[in-house]
């Protein structure tokens, strides 16, 4: 398992891609791209708007509090334990899976804030990973080569154990 140390805790609160108000602004840039949504209030607001994500990340809460809206997709469902502040092996492994065989939906038992990473790290170039950034809208990365150097970058600040 990796956990990020409280001291490198203020480096992942700058969007990590392209921060956008709202997810109909960036509809646009998904078109004929494999749609990955980390987050249980992007997935619901990427639904609303008529994207079935490809692989969607959630853990049934909106910044601790519980989500409501949490997505009901008729694909296949992988539970996963990954508490707060960690990426756990099995939380990887299930990235792995379902970006392999998508469509998928991995449901966290903890928190899913980080998945992003490991996320950017398989995810296919030309993939859309979309997550919420707290109180300011949605952040959107588009997965290519200098995506995937920061994604190893910001978890080369973890520590194992």
């Amino acid at each position: 398992m990796l956990r990020l140390p409280e001291a490198h805790r203020g480096l992942f609160k700058k969007p990590f891609g392209t921060l956008y108000a709202s997810v109909d602004e960036l509809l646009p840039r998904l078109e004929g791209r494999a749609v990955y949504a980390v987050g249980d209030v992007v997935t619901h607001n990427l639904l609303a708007a008529g994207i079935v994500p490809d692989i969607a990340i959630i853990d049934g809460y909106t910044m601790r509090i519980p989500c409501t809206r949490s997505p009901l997709l008729q694909a296949r469902r992988l539970t996963v334990k990954n508490p707060p502040g960690t990426i756990t092996g099995e939380l990887e492994d299930a990235i792995a899976e379902v970006v392999g065989h998508p469509p998928g939906v991995i449901f966290v038992d903890g928190e899913e804030d980080l998945a992003v990473i490991p996320l950017v790290l398989a995810a296919p170039d030309g993939a859309a990973v979309l997550y919420g950034q707290p109180g300011e809208g949605v952040v959107l990365r588009l997965v290519d080569a200098a995506a995937k150097q920061e994604a190893a970058s910001m978890l080369s600040v973890f520590v194992r154990g």
